[in-house]
This record gives C-alpha cells, sequence and structure tokens, in this order.
C-alpha cells in the first residue's frame, strides 16, 4: 500500500458535484492536505469504484465453479473498475473473497430459489412452493442482506414464460425476508411476474424487460429500483432460435422482450425509477463487462451523467455503502476525461484504487 495517495484531478462526489484536493491516507479518504509528502500522485477524474449490482463469482454454466475460478472472475472485475458487487445468486460459499482486501467488496445473496425443474440446472437451490418460505429464511441468514428469486422461466407445459411460484406464496416469503432482515429481488423477464412482485412488497427487480407503463407508477411509489442487465438481454435472440422449433410462443415472446428493451428502460428512467448497473456476468457473461453496461445504459437513453450514476454514486447510497467522501475507504478509479461529457473514457481506466492499494495504473488511459 502507497501510504498517503494524492488525486491531483478532479474529483466527481456526486453527478454535477465536483472537488480539488483529495487524498488517500492508510487506506481512508480524506479532503486535507496530509503532513508528509504522497507516496504516489495519481492524475485523473475521480469518481467512486464501479458496482456491479447483479453478478455472480463463484458460478459457471453447471453451477458451483472452484477457488480459483472464482477469483479469476473477481480479478476480472476489479479489473474493469468494479469495487462493489452485489451477488445476485451463487451456488459457491465465496465468504472467504471477503477477506481478501484485494477482491471487491462483496454483498452476497447466498443461492437462487428457484422452482423445482424450473430453472437452470446445478445453480439454485430448488424448492416447491410448500418449502418457499422456509428456503427464503434459509439464504436470508445465509446472505449479506439480500435473497434472489427466480420469479418466472419456461414452463414446458404452456410453451411460454411463467410464474414459478403462486402469488400469495411469493408475498408469504418475502414477508419472512423481511422478519430476517434481508431485501428480497426476482429474476422477472415477463410482465405478469412484475405485477406479483410489487403486490408482494419486493425490494428490487431483475431484468425488468416485461416492464409495462402500469408498472411504472408502483416501482416509484414503492421505490424499488430495476436493474436492466442489458448487456445479458442482447443474448434474447439466439434464445429465441433456439427455442423456435419446440417453443415458438416463447421464442416470439423473448423476442418482443429484447426490441422493447431500450424504450422500456428509459421509460422507467424518465418517470423516476431508480436504474442500477448489472452485467449478469457468471454462467454465460463473461466477468468484466461493467462498462459495457454503463454505455448500454446510455445507448438505451439515459444521459451520461445518470447513465454513471446506476454504477456509482447511487448504486452505492442503495447499497448503504459510501463513495466519496471524509474517512470512507478509498475505493475509487480514475478516468482520462471527465465520464459525464465522454462516458467511453470508463473503458480503458486511468488507475484502479482499492482499500487504498493501487491496483491498476494505465498511463495511456
Amino acid at each position: 500500500m502507497a501510504n498517503i495517495i494524492e488525486f491531483s484531478g478532479t474529483v466527481l462526489t456526486g453527478t454535477e458535484q465536483e472537488r480539488r484536493g483529495l487524498w488517500s491516507v492508510d487506506g481512508l479518504l480524506t479532503f486535507e492536505r496530509p503532513a508528509a509528502e504522497p507516496d504516489a500522485v495519481l492524475d485523473g477524474w475521480v469518481v467512486p469504484g464501479f458496482v456491479d449490482a447483479h453478478c455472480h463469482v463463484g458460478l459457471g454454466k453447471g453451477g458451483a465453479v472452484d477457488e480459483g475460478t472464482a477469483l479469476a472472475q473477481a480479478t476480472a472485475d476489479r479489473d474493469a473498475g468494479t469495487l462493489l458487487i452485489r451477488d445476485a445468486g451463487s451456488a459457491s460459499d465465496t465468504r472467504w473473497i471477503q477477506q481478501r482486501p484485494d477482491m471487491p467488496r462483496l454483498i452476497r445473496a447466498g443461492r437462487h430459489i428457484a422452482r423445482s425443474r424450473r430453472y437452470i440446472r446445478g445453480l439454485g437451490e430448488e424448492v416447491e412452493p410448500a418449502d418457499l418460505v422456509e428456503a427464503v429464511r434459509k439464504q436470508a441468514r445465509a446472505g449479506d442482506g439480500w435473497v434472489k428469486l427466480v420469479g418466472d422461466w419456461i414452463d414446458r407445459g404452456t410453451g411460454d414464460l411463467a410464474a414459478c411460484f403462486p402469488a400469495a406464496t411469493v408475498k408469504d416469503a418475502i414477508a419472512a425476508a423481511h422478519d430476517e432482515g434481508a431485501r428480497v429481488t426476482a429474476h422477472c423477464f415477463a410482465e405478469d411476474t412484475i405485477d406479483d412482485m410489487l403486490d408482494a412488497g419486493i425490494d428490487c427487480i431483475e431484468h425488468a424487460t416485461g416492464l409495462l407503463p402500469r408498472h411504472i407508477p408502483r416501482l416509484v411509489g414503492q421505490g424499488v429500483p430495476i436493474v436492466p442487465t442489458l448487456v445479458n438481454i442482447e443474448t434474447f435472440p439466439d434464445i429465441a432460435v433456439q427455442a423456435a422449433g419446440k417453443f415458438p410462443v416463447y421464442a416470439a415472446h423473448m423476442t418482443r422482450l429484447w426490441e422493447r428493451r431500450k424504450e422500456r428502460v428509459l421509460e422507467a428512467f424518465e418517470a423516476g425509477v431508480a436504474v442500477r448497473a448489472g452485467t449478469d456476468a457468471g454462467s454465460v457473461i463473461r466477468h468484466g463487462r461493467i462498462a459495457d453496461e454503463i454505455l448500454a445504459l446510455h445507448d438505451a437513453g439515459l444521459p451520461a451523467a445518470a447513465a454513471l450514476d446506476a454504477a456509482c454514486w447511487g448504486a452505492r447510497d442503495w447499497l448503504g455503502v459510501e463513495g466519496i467522501g471524509e474517512g470512507a475507504s478509498a475505493d475509487v478509479v480514475l478516468c482520462a476525461d471527465d465520464p459525464r461529457a465522454d462516458l467511453s473514457t470508463v473503458r480503458g481506466l486511468r488507475h484502479i484504487v482499492l482499500r487504498g492499494n493501487i491496483i491498476r495504473t494505465n498511463s495511456a488511459g
């Protein structure tokens, strides 16, 4: 660790708040100039380390991965500037990563909770409706304040997306999680699933591809954010092609959801729904793609500052982890240019600092 780091560039403490004069002293940020000379001086536009709000460290296509693979996943995220991860379900016990000072901070959700034989094999804890409440309590106690439900998936009997659990059971399960002090998020592709989750008092919606105008006032009123995972939704056309022969209704539905993905995110944002950046890395999506997700949100119509906020200040406030403030952990990334003016600068970061350690320096960034 460089005991004292001076950040010589502009510091963004919010989407519209700028400061000059920031240092890391023994791993903590301060706006007061230390008496001693810095061990390192880093230039660039300073923003909080990025947040990937939907990420699966320790998860592969078949379920749990070994520690070496999990470490490589977390390292790829860190080296892209993701310094805080909200896990959205992992078959691996990744608590050991939380003990590694060189790895991103990790807020775990335990395993996905899915309906028996209605999800990807090996990824989640699969239960029947009668056992959902107990499964939620179990994962609430195993995680760090979050529980992940698989709200819908293809029902091969009907040939289309369908809710995995009865609405009344979901309501009881979410109440149980809240009783355990945990928040609940849910995988939701389909339209009606979002209604069920909002009725049940959900705390967050993942993907939200089925978002309709009727949902938006409820999301705003209930303070429920969405995590669109746009880099994951790009896989929908391939899914539709593969499914078309056997499940044509499902394939057509997935195609429609993909076609309106950008429009739905922009409608929600403009109405005041909080949008968070998440890549869905793990299983299919490779790790280290937070910049792609930030840029995808911008491409959907969010202003550059709002797309950045989805992975920076707003995301950290939502998760209760401080960004840039007096005494906060020195977890920051430095861009070559003002990311609010040129969002592409979130790629090829100039510097990454985690817990006061200079993780990476790219003089060409």
